[in-house]
């Protein structure tokens, strides 16, 4: 059984303990690219509200997760057409073949 443990992270000036099994380092770096997605759309909005910074950073987070996705999803459709072709080539070879 994996033991949870606690991290601590700040997140925009705001420490946070963190609960759960994983990499300590892993923790840090998820909390600073959330930090780092907060400061640029503080500095870029000139929004105060952390709340509003917060929600803001998370919707683009969410945004790059899904381009990610549809990407991923995109090049999987690709790849196994291209499989598909290649295995009809390869049995047509073999018929010839035979």
């Amino acid at each position: 059984m994996t033991e949870k443990s606690t991290e601590k992270v700040e997140i925009f000036g705001q420490e946070y303990k963190i609960k759960g099994v994983g990499n300590p380092q892993y923790i840090q770096k998820i909390a600073g690219y959330v930090d780092k997605k907060m400061r640029e759309i503080a500095h870029s909005s000139g929004i105060m509200s952390q709340s509003r910074i917060a929600i803001l950073a998370a919707l683009n987070i969410t945004d790059e997760l899904y381009q990610e996705r549809d990407e991923r999803d995109r090049a999987r459709a690709e790849f196994e057409g291209r499989a598909a072709r290649l295995g009809e080539l390869l049995d047509t070879e073999i018929d010839v073949e035979r």
